[in-house]
């Protein structure tokens, strides 16, 4: 769901003006960016469960940064951290976006999603487990990815044309070819490994 979460920044952007792209793309992302440091050290991991590998063949087992009490934390902070530097109102945007990670990730992931860090006492596990039907998963997140694309290019076109400036369009049409071809691309290394 890696292209997933950058769609959802980008329909973020097209209701909010004012928060900047790279803190929506960036807070959409704290999640798995807090767990490269956990895997690297082997507190959080990552398994095969389907042979061969490609898209939503892993089992995740990152019972800190994607639990629900974990993604809570990281939304809070990221809240708190960017509402230093972007303002109060900002911050809660970036900060929701960062929590947004994890229900978007409850759709697609197995049973590999704790409710509390560590998870203390065996808890369920939680995922609707979507990977295990990939052109299914890869569907819904395509749909995100035009829904995203789509929302972003009319906040372009309409910031553009409000501006009144024939250049400034061009920039939006720009804008939005790039955004897209990113998320496209997004997507393909997603389904193709």
């Amino acid at each position: 769901m890696f292209a997933g979460h950058f769609a959802l920044a980008a329909a973020v952007k097209a209701a909010d003006k004012r928060t900047p792209m790279w803190a929506l793309m960036l807070g959409t992302q704290l999640l798995d960016v807090a767990f490269v440091p956990l895997l690297l050290t082997g507190r959080e991991t990552i398994d095969t469960v389907v042979e061969g590998g490609g898209y939503g063949s892993s089992l995740i087992h990152a019972g800190y940064t994607h639990s629900l009490a974990g993604a809570l934390l990281i939304g809070a902070l990221a809240a708190w951290l960017f509402g230093r530097f972007l303002g109060r109102r900002n911050g809660i945007v970036v900060g929701l976006v960062a929590f947004s990670h994890w229900p978007l990730d409850l759709l697609v992931h197995r049973p590999d999603l704790p409710i509390l860090p560590g998870n203390p006492g065996g808890l369920p596990l939680l995922g609707f487990g979507l990977w295990a039907h990939p052109a299914v998963s890869a569907a819904l997140e395509a749909a995100l990815i035009a829904a995203g694309f789509l929302l972003y290019f009319r906040f372009a076109l309409a910031r553009s044309k409000a501006a009144g400036a024939g250049t400034r369009t061009a920039r939006a049409y720009w804008s939005a070819a790039m955004l897209g071809l990113l998320l496209l691309g997004s997507l393909l290394s997603d389904t193709l490994g």
